[in-house]
């Protein structure tokens, strides 16, 4: 009976016992046949001059009776001879040709059938070309289960090989197997599993797919480091591995190699990672140290089970997914896009020679000054800001509960088209106020120079210290950038050269460039300040079911009673020395912005017995004071 089945083995596989050299780095290219294939013996080199028409005309013929089921066709060296043997005459002219054919869809016969069914075919295509082609003929599911089985014959052919037509298996066999040797030459002892992966093995490759490839270590018996540096360690030598096996086989399909160490990848199977289990479902072992296989029929049989835990969380972590997405939909809406537009419209009143009015007041200003009065922009464009600050106060005040993907992309499309039209109306405010451009630029950059040192605690500051405390307190502080020292420094001399009536316009159009970029960048500075002071400023409080607001500034309060309510209710009371709260009185909503644009907000803000106390007599016994840790 063994004698029987040693038969049948040497039949279907009667060149495994031939001995295949995998290819050695540093081998020169062969002109004739793909780049980065290693050289062949001259005597090959030579020989394939004169057949390479024929080798052409059997692979065409081939695809042409097999179409997809051929997978790829590739030249064999000479195989080595056996110790001890010599080559016989008839086998130097010899021309071995390999035949990898996808037998995935074959149903009508078994795998054995199959193969000698095509053998006979190819063998026949091949005798009618040349003689002297000896066809080796390959079935997938043959070279996948000599991989199972942890036999590298076919792996070590296929490697060896020099593609003429490939659908991309080869490659990918070829350029893991040489990586995969390169690996284990240097790390055998660490690992645990080199395991081909993705699209390839799925039946879903093209030429161009990526070859995937996951490596297992073994960190259960780690003592010199900790397993964490032994990935790192280990991931960076072999993914370099990686592209020095791309470069000495010229295969340019990119390998993804993908590290773990073998606890985190138990802890993957464990909360049921689907990268893990689709690796355990369709991935071929090159490599195996007796793990992958039995982890593989585990799954197989369905003794791997995601726990209960893990069930639980990928069942929670869908909604908390789409809340997330709701949320930076909402921040979105409520941040990114009202600032990229409300600080250029800003910047654009500032390039006009107005200080920067509130966000509230923007859109006004921006319809007097450059509608009505210049006629440079439309009521469209306008209406595109008014609706961004209305849209961010609704989200703001709670009216607008979320935002939508379409509604999201609306306002993204808007923004776009309102900064594209901003970007044209700085233009039109250069050329208009040219003659005045340099008295507008200074009056407006030395505003927002004071602005953002009075930020950085200079309260006051004359025009002859203006350059040097900005590069005390801004600069080398690195508030701002050193660049933007000169463009100050020639502005403020530019200015002086403009009062005695020396300055040429040559002069005024550099001093505008330095005066514009100044601008943007103060005025971006002083927003981001700005705003950080005024969150420093505020404290919310909660009182029953409703949430109040308290923003202390230096000497005044505003109190916001609930956040909810449309109209709000606004109080304000002045800030006593001993921080508690005085006589509360009513204000309104224009007079507390007007407040938050000019006031000066205190270093640190503290809530003294005294205030609470006066927290309690306007909300209840019952407040509380939230805390913001973010």
């Amino acid at each position: 009976m063994a004698e029987k089945k040693k038969k049948s083995e040497s039949k279907e596989h009667p060149k495994e016992k031939q001995e295949y050299k995998t290819p050695i780095k540093g081998q020169t290219e062969s002109p004739h046949m793909p780049a980065g294939v290693p050289a062949l013996p001259p005597e090959v080199e030579e020989k394939l001059k004169v057949i390479k028409g024929k080798i052409d005309k059997f692979q065409k013929e081939l695809v042409g009776k097999f179409d997809k089921y051929i997978m790829g066709v590739g030249l064999l060296p000479p195989p080595q001879p056996i110790q001890g043997e010599q080559v016989k005459p008839e086998q130097k002219d010899e021309v071995h040709l390999l035949i990898l054919i996808d037998d995935s869809d074959s149903t009508k016969m078994t795998k054995d059938e199959l193969k000698d069914k095509l053998t006979t075919v190819i063998n026949n295509v091949a005798k009618e070309i040349e003689p002297n082609f000896v066809p080796n003929v390959l079935i997938l599911s043959e070279v996948w289960q000599s991989c199972y089985d942890g036999k590298n014959d076919l792996l070590q052919m296929i490697a060896l090989c020099a593609p003429v037509f490939d659908r991309g298996m080869l490659s990918a066999i070829k350029i893991a197997e040489v990586h995969k040797q390169m690996v284990l030459k240097k790390f055998e002892k660490y690992i645990v599993a080199y395991v081909l992966a993705g699209s390839l093995v799925q039946g879903k490759a093209t030429p161009e797919s990526d070859v995937d490839v996951w490596i297992v270590i073994d960190d259960t018996d780690v003592k010199k480091m900790t397993r964490a540096e032994l990935k790192d360690k280990l991931r960076s030598i072999i993914i370099g591995m990686g592209f020095e096996a791309a470069q000495m086989t010229g295969i340019q399909n990119k390998i993804n190699i993908q590290v773990y160490i073998l606890t985190d990848f138990w802890d993957m199977m464990r909360e049921a990672n689907p990268i893990a289990f689709t690796f355990l479902r369709d991935g071929i072992p090159f490599y195996d140290r007796g793990i992958f296989m039995p982890w593989k029929q585990l799954l197989r049989m369905g003794k791997i089970k995601p726990s209960t835990e893990a069930i639980d969380i990928y069942m929670s972590s869908g909604e908390q997914g789409l809340d997330r997405v709701r949320l930076k939909l909402k921040d979105i809406g409520m941040e990114d896009v009202f600032w990229s537009i409300l600080t250029p419209s800003q910047a654009a009143l500032m390039l006009y020679g107005l200080p920067p009015p509130t966000p509230k007041e923007t859109p006004e200003v921006m319809r007097e000054i450059f509608v009505k009065r210049e006629k440079l922009l439309t009521e469209a464009d306008v209406k595109i800001l008014e609706d961004t600050i209305k849209v961010r106060k609704d989200i703001e005040h709670g009216t607008k509960k979320e935002m939508t993907g379409k509604e999201v992309d609306e306002l993204v499309e808007n923004a776009d088209k309102y900064l594209k039209r901003i970007k044209r109306l700085f233009t039109q405010i250069e050329s208009i106020v040219e003659k005045e451009t340099l008295v507008h630029l200074y009056d407006g950059v030395i505003s927002a120079v004071r602005d953002a040192l009075r930020l950085a605690g200079e309260r006051e500051v004359s025009e002859d210290d203006m350059l040097e405390t900005f590069e005390k307190r801004l600069i080398k502080t690195g508030k701002l950038p050193h660049s933007l020292i000169k463009p100050l420094d020639n502005l403020i001399e530019a200015k002086k050269g403009y009062d005695k009536g020396k300055l040429t316009r040559t002069e005024v159009d550099e001093a505008r460039k330095a005066a514009t970029e100044l601008l943007r960048s103060i005025i971006e500075f002083v927003q981001r300040s700005r705003g950080r002071e005024l969150e420093r400023a505020k404290v919310r409080v909660k009182y029953g079911n409703k949430f109040a607001e308290l923003t202390l500034l230096e000497g005044q309060a505003f109190i916001v009673h609930d956040l909810d309510e449309e109209p709000k209710r606004l109080s304000k009371a002045k800030v006593m020395p001993d921080g508690s709260l005085g006589t509360l009185g009513d204000t309104t909503q224009e007079e507390f912005e007007k407040a938050l644009a000019n006031a000066v907000v205190p270093p640190r803000t503290f809530i003294r017995e005294k205030l609470f106390e006066n927290l309690k007599k306007i909300f209840g016994s019952d407040v509380e004071v939230l805390v913001n840790l973010g």
